[in-house]
């Protein structure tokens, strides 16, 4: 039982900047909008996080300078696709090297690209919830792994019960229909992109504020990858996003305590264990995922 309750309290850890990532997309595609640029955008504002919480010795500012480079990135993003009007593939690749590649060259520029890379010397710690209790280690969260899962029925109720939410679906359903009834469908796609950015910026910010406490430029690690398949394995729903994302933190959690059991299987697998997972379930859900209509289609008014 001790072993399960330790195995679910690592997964929720594991599972929490993917859950972030996995909502900002959500908002993304049911605006009509794929955002392939959340590798890039977690990896930007991880990186911004850790200077400015180093720089300034003050988490929160990290935190906040981690969620406006999110913010600013989907805004990027917003410019690209739906302005514009680019294939959404390419501007989401764009974004995520552009992301990858100004991190690592301000690294470099700020810390010489030191081997062992500077440590803030903090970090968010996990709230002590029921000490002593057999729950204990289960409910020792980050608080913004809490954020993350009061996230999960916050947007499940805005999706279902706000003029915000029907708004958002409907422009990645009909776009067409949305702008008949008066509602700037470019707005909408931009609000979702940004707040959607600004989640992913917050994914990045869990990584290096609260789980490391440092930066390195493999901190992401596939994560933004993980989250658009979550994505799709949730089928854009947040209840079973996260239910996605516990998946993948459980399998992670699995094969580290794998490891340090030291079972006879080479690491090599261990390691790719969870993504093997991934691709599976990506597999088997793909087929009879109810995709948005208008995704990776850009709006243009007519006349306009």
């Amino acid at each position: 039982m001790e072993f399960l309750i330790v195995l679910a309290a690592a997964a929720l850890r594991v599972a929490t900047p993917i859950l972030l990532a996995a909502l900002g997309e959500m908002l993304a595609e049911r605006a009509g909008v794929l955002n392939l640029g959340i590798e890039g955008t977690m990896l930007l504002a991880a990186f911004v996080g850790f200077v400015a919480a180093h720089q300034s010795g003050s988490l929160w500012v990290g935190l906040a300078a981690a969620i406006a480079t999110g913010a600013l990135m989907g805004t990027l993003m917003a410019l690209l696709s739906v302005t514009l009007g680019l294939n959404q593939h390419v501007s989401g690749l764009g974004i995520t090297l552009l992301g990858g590649g100004l991190a690592l060259y301000f690294f470099r520029l700020l810390y010489g690209g030191a081997s062992t890379p500077p440590s803030l010397g903090q970090s968010f710690g996990q709230l002590s919830v029921l000490p002593g209790t057999t729950l204990a280690p289960l409910l020792s969260q980050y608080g913004l792994t809490y954020f993350a899962l009061l996230l999960v029925p916050v947007l499940a109720f805005v999706l279902r019960r706000t003029a915000f939410g029907l708004r958002l679906h409907a422009s990645g359903e009909n776009p067409e229909a949305v702008d008949i009834a008066g509602v700037n469908v470019y707005r909408v796609r931009y609000q979702a992109l940004v707040l959607g950015g600004a989640l992913m910026g917050l994914a990045g910010a869990f990584l290096t504020l609260a789980q490391l406490g440092a930066f390195t430029h493999g901190v992401v690690n596939g994560r933004g990858w993980v989250a658009i398949a979550i994505v799709i394995f949730g089928n854009w729903r947040p209840v079973r996003i996260l239910l996605g994302a516990l998946l993948f933190g459980f399998v992670q959690a699995l094969q580290l305590r794998l490891q340090a059991e030291g079972v006879a299987l080479p690491y090599e697998i261990l390691l790719a264990l969870p993504y093997l997972v991934t691709i599976l379930v990506l597999a088997l859900a793909g087929r009879n995922a109810n995709y948005p209509a208008a995704l990776l289609k850009p709006y243009r008014r007519e006349g306009g």
